[in-house]
């Protein structure tokens, strides 16, 4: 995705070095994470971690240099890193080191839910399903994020900046937030004592304000293709896990209504990415706040992707969109005494 071609064997267990031997932070960052209220949400601190990391790095300050390889493995490595740091500090428990064992999926369930005293068991299925959200999240057209991250390149800020970026972006519900506000519509439905049935005639009726959340795409009409892979790995993680979790049981509910349901069917309102992959964090036991992060992880080699793209473009000019203005046209001086309260 970064480079435009597949890896040789050489490439790709050299860069698979690089990830392992960049995967710790700086120590003094600890303080960083300590100045942060326990309260923080963790997108808070995943940028603002994004933008310390660089700075322990002078040479990501340079742009673009024979040492863009180390940077870029330093930065997907690390964002686990920080990621998993902040999550053990919203609950108040001890930070657990990266292993240089684990491979990058792996590595980062075990910095999230090990303990000093035993380390967590790394289910395949729960591995592979984690893999594969990464894998799907990746890069994803020019969204607001992406975008962002392009605009911020432009200006030839340095790929840590312009990562964090990103990450504020990708921040906002209207863009990260959908797979978390997927849960909080199932939790909203459980609250009220529904197993989805009466919601599903609910989102039928436009005055009712309900609405189907993980459900259609702005650029997919059909189908959501990603849907199509992470549903089946979606089935066989609960399968593996066998949980008896209600809010699982009314997403089951909702896809069965809505696959076979006429009125979603013409309107081709499938469930999408959003609507799987925010099953299976739940079932992993990843918490809501830490659902974007997750998307921020995955999305991070598309960003690198189109850093490098602006970049390499010798003839790139910075961004600079104009506006055309809609006001008025004159606004005279009113000396403040004379201002109406």
């Amino acid at each position: 995705l970064i480079w435009g071609k597949l890896p040789t064997s050489e490439e790709l267990n050299h860069f698979s070095n690089l990830l392992t031997k960049n995967e710790m932070l700086h120590e003094d960052m600890k303080f960083h994470f300590e100045g942060f209220p326990t309260n923080a949400h963790p997108m808070a601190i995943l940028s603002s971690m994004i933008n310390a990391a660089g700075c322990f790095v002078p040479q990501v300050l340079k742009p673009m240099n024979e040492l863009f390889v180390i940077q870029v493995a330093r930065l997907m490595s690390q964002v686990r890193t920080i990621a998993a740091f902040s999550y053990r500090k919203s609950l108040g428990l001890p930070i657990i080191y990266p292993k240089p064992t684990y491979k990058y999926s792996a590595n980062l369930l075990h910095m999230m839910f090990s303990e000093p005293y035993q380390d967590y068991e790394l289910l395949p299925e729960v591995v592979q399903a984690l893999d594969l959200i990464f894998l799907l999240h990746a890069d994803h057209e020019q969204n607001c994020s992406t975008s962002t991250v392009r605009m911020v390149a432009s200006s030839q800020a340095n790929l840590f900046a312009c990562a964090a970026a990103g990450v504020c972006a990708l921040w906002g519900r209207l863009h990260g937030g959908a797979n978390q506000a997927v849960l909080e519509m199932l939790e909203a439905i459980h609250k009220e004592g529904d197993n989805g049935s009466k919601f599903i005639e609910q989102a039928k009726d436009k005055k009712s304000g309900k609405k189907l959340m993980g459900f259609g795409h702005r650029v997919y009409k059909n189908y959501d293709p990603r849907a199509t892979i992470i549903k089946k790995k979606c089935d066989q993680l609960l399968t593996a896990l066998n949980k008896q979790d209600p809010l699982l049981d009314i997403a089951k509910r909702l896809e069965e209504a809505a696959l076979n349901d006429s009125y979603f069917l013409e309107r081709k309102l499938y469930p999408n990415v959003d609507f799987y992959s925010g099953i299976i964090m739940r079932a992993i036991g990843i918490p809501l706040d830490m659902f974007t992060v997750m998307f921020a992880i995955g999305r991070m080699p598309g960003w690198i992707a189109n850093y490098k793209e602006i970049l390499d473009d010798k003839e790139a000019r910075i961004y600079r969109p104009r506006q055309i203005y809609d006001g008025p046209t004159e606004n005279h001086y009113v000396p403040i005494d004379e201002r109406a309260e």
